[in-house]
């Protein structure tokens, strides 16, 4: 199964390929470079990547005024972020039926226009999301031992910090997804790195 890199939004559902989440798919993400480095070594293929409809990373760090700006805008970021990081850019993820992008990847918009409803954030430790869930953010987190501390805290927070945002006053709650295909070995390291730069799996 193709792994793909797609915004963390709960509202992104790939049907064909096995998700990374990273906020507007890498977009003005600190050491974003960095992490495809990592997932490219972890994973021994080529990784897709893959823009979506109303990503309001997108919007908020381009300040655009409209959808339909920030809906082109992230096609042609996304596309571009693929011809620097030599990712395989599978095309658009929008609100309507599952669609048949390139490179193996299907996949849609599943949340309601304008509405955000995760009330978790899920940090994928050992393959990407294995499970998709219209309650949650996803995070990849595979290749936070491959970086500095610093770097991955870095990289992290400013997604944790966005989702919360959204979230505004409900504080959002952290889970582990550590199936895939990564040996234990390196999900242990992942998930200690993860402890250690202050993210827990909610009780």
């Amino acid at each position: 199964m193709p792994y793909v890199i797609t915004c963390g939004d709960e509202g992104v559902q790939i049907n064909e390929g096995t998700r990374l989440g990273v906020v507007g798919a890498g977009f003005k993400v600190p050491h974003f470079s960095r992490i495809v480095t990592s997932l490219k070594k972890l994973f021994d293929k080529d990784i897709r990547i893959a823009a979506n409809e109303e990503n309001l990373w997108i919007k908020q760090q381009l300040e655009l005024a409209t959808w339909e700006q920030t809906n082109a805008s992230a096609q042609q970021q996304t596309e571009a972020l693929a011809d620097q990081q030599e990712l395989l850019y599978a095309g658009y993820l929008p609100f309507a039926d599952p669609r048949e992008l390139k490179h193996g990847i299907k996949g849609h918009m599943v949340r309601p226009r304008e509405v955000h409803i995760a009330t978790k954030i899920a940090f994928t430790l050992g393959g990407g999301e294995q499970t998709y869930h219209l309650g949650q953010y996803l995070v990849s987190a595979e290749w936070v031992s491959s970086l500095k501390p610093t770097e991955a805290k870095e990289a992290l927070q400013v997604q944790v910090n966005f989702y919360q945002s959204i979230a505004g006053d409900n504080r959002l709650a952290f889970a582990f997804e550590e199936a895939g295909e990564l040996d234990t070995k390196t999900v242990d390291k992942n998930r200690q790195v993860l402890y250690k730069l202050g993210y827990t799996p909610s009780e």
